[in-house]
């Protein structure tokens, strides 16, 4: 089964400093139809002004995965941590007993362009923890890389959920297919560019839902960046 959810369906924040689509209910938009995908919780398509950025303020007891598109973030934390997030740099924090940080754009001239992520951990009450690593955009040409798991395998980032999160750079006419579990649930996005999925084409910002496929056939249509998420039931 396949559904799609398109770009222009998001709900959409404007504050100035700040434009972002949700995917699923989030702040001051709600819709009981779109409330995530199984612990998929949040994908937040933000692009942040020059200067710009979310002051310090704090989470319990989620996994939050940052994703840089363009452009670049600067990340402070109550565990000490601070850092530069750039393109090709995946950002996890396991928030857990609570922790207080900022992001902001650092640069004086450029919009920077993320995908804010919440995925519900399987544990709670965790030490706070955090990491940054680098999965280099060239190793993701053609192949789906995974980013992030429960367990670090294949050099993810190991997280405190149930969830697989891959990333591909598909150019035109280039495809790569996900062998789909039937006690799984398989939800695509569509970071940048356009392909097709299972036959169904999309556009930046769209995304689809498959449930009871033998598999998740990508094709690239115009130089497409994709996530895929391989979902608990």
């Amino acid at each position: 089964m396949k559904q799609i959810r398109r770009a222009t369906e998001r709900g959409i924040g404007h504050h100035g400093w700040l434009e972002s689509y949700y995917s699923f209910s989030f702040a001051n938009y709600y819709d009981p139809a779109h409330m995530g995908v199984s612990n998929l919780r949040v994908i937040n398509d933000d692009r942040i002004a020059p200067s710009a950025g979310f002051g310090t303020h704090s989470h319990r007891d989620m996994e939050i995965v940052t994703y840089v598109l363009d452009g670049e973030l600067e990340h402070k934390d109550s565990m000490g941590n601070g850092s530069i997030i750039r393109s090709g740099d995946v950002q996890r924090m396991s928030a857990g007993t609570g922790v207080a940080h900022s992001e902001y754009n650092p640069s004086d001239t450029n919009r920077v362009h993320l995908l804010q992520i919440w995925l519900q951990p399987n544990k709670q009450g965790v030490k706070p923890t955090y990491t940054q690593q680098h999965f280099p955009l060239n190793e993701r040409k053609g192949v789906l890389k995974l980013l992030i798991s429960p367990d670090g395998r294949e050099g993810s980032i190991a997280t405190h959920q149930e969830g697989l999160l891959y990333s591909t750079l598909l150019e035109k006419g280039a495809s790569v297919t996900y062998l789909q579990s039937s006690e799984r649930i398989v939800y695509v996005h569509i970071a940048k560019g356009e392909a097709v999925v299972n036959g169904e084409p999309l556009q930046a910002g769209d995304a689809i839902i498959l449930t009871d496929e033998l598999n998740t056939e990508l094709t690239g249509v115009n130089q497409a960046e994709i996530l895929l998420f391989d979902l608990p039931r």
